[in-house]
């Protein structure tokens, strides 16, 4: 028996139409509507009865159903370990917040889907501490925030940095300019501070945080504006860009790694994450 079989018919049991069992295994109506009816040859029974314009499971189908479910995930965990080569071992990975949730859950989707036998420790947080993190052997590989120049690493993406506020905030009504910045040293604050001062533009710092989350929380408060990339800034709701305020150069997120990490796994980690940044940022 074809195991194509098998998952046409679990795709159209588990939506319950032909029509809609087709989307999920992208063929024709026609086409799936043969491979049941090939299906039906084989065992010598049917497998679905019509109920207006949806099908159900027979008594047969529904006892067939499970066994499909078994062989088809024996199938599929035969290939991803015949994909898996020999990588074995753990991942110590190092992902900005900024990077956002679902980047992050689609990269880690990918490397376990492709290498299963890759156990994956993942960090989140500022990247200015990734580097360091790297050279003492704490993080196998890191996505870190680099600035021109600074790129000697594969650039997974450029990230625009912009200001953002909560979308009720009126900014010509302060003087000084509220604003939120990591209280810890890395670029994005040496930068914000140094296009405000570089501007002429009045400003006070109202607050500080150690995380991404806490100046998002900042900026959704109305309690001040703050220098974002992109991939934040514009997930967060309620917020809008601020126009009027002083350029600031765009960073570039590039994928470090310990010497010795096997080729296949950093190049893994490099097409996972560049691939969801690239999802990110069309978005």
């Amino acid at each position: 028996m074809d195991s194509d079989l098998l998952r046409t018919f679990r795709a159209v049991a588990a939506s319950g139409s032909v029509t809609d069992g087709a989307k999920r295994v992208l063929r024709s109506q026609s086409a799936v509507s043969l491979q049941i009816k090939r299906l039906e040859a084989i065992l010598g029974r049917r497998v679905f009865e019509r109920r207006g314009r949806g099908v159900t499971l027979t008594a047969y189908g529904a006892t067939l159903l499970p066994i499909a479910d078994r062989v088809v995930g024996l199938l599929d965990e035969a290939v991803a370990e015949a994909r898996a080569g020999d990588l074995l071992g753990t991942l110590r990975l190092g992902v900005p917040e900024e990077v956002g949730e679902s980047a992050l859950s689609t990269v880690v989707a990918r490397l376990v889907r492709e290498h299963p036998r890759v156990d994956l420790a993942v960090r989140c947080g500022l990247s200015s501490g990734f580097p360091g993190a790297i050279a003492t052997g704490d993080l196998d590989a890191a996505v870190c925030d680099v600035e021109k120049g600074e790129v000697d690493w594969p650039v997974l993406a450029t990230v625009e940095r912009v200001w953002v506020a909560a979308s009720a905030q009126r900014l010509e009504e302060y003087d000084p300019l509220p604003v939120a910045l990591f209280d810890r040293e890395c670029a994005w604050r040496d930068l914000a501070v140094e296009a405000l001062e570089r501007d002429g533009r009045p400003y006070r710092v109202v607050y500080t945080s150690e995380s991404v989350a806490g100046v998002r929380a900042a900026v959704r408060s109305g309690l001040a504006v703050a220098l974002m990339g992109t991939l934040e800034g514009e997930a967060m709701g309620g917020v809008e860009r601020i126009r009027g305020l002083p350029a600031v150069p765009p960073s570039h997120l590039v994928l470090m790694h310990r010497p010795g990490l096997d080729p296949e796994i950093a190049s893994a980690v490099e097409t996972a994450m560049r691939s969801a940044l690239e999802t990110e940022i069309r978005q």
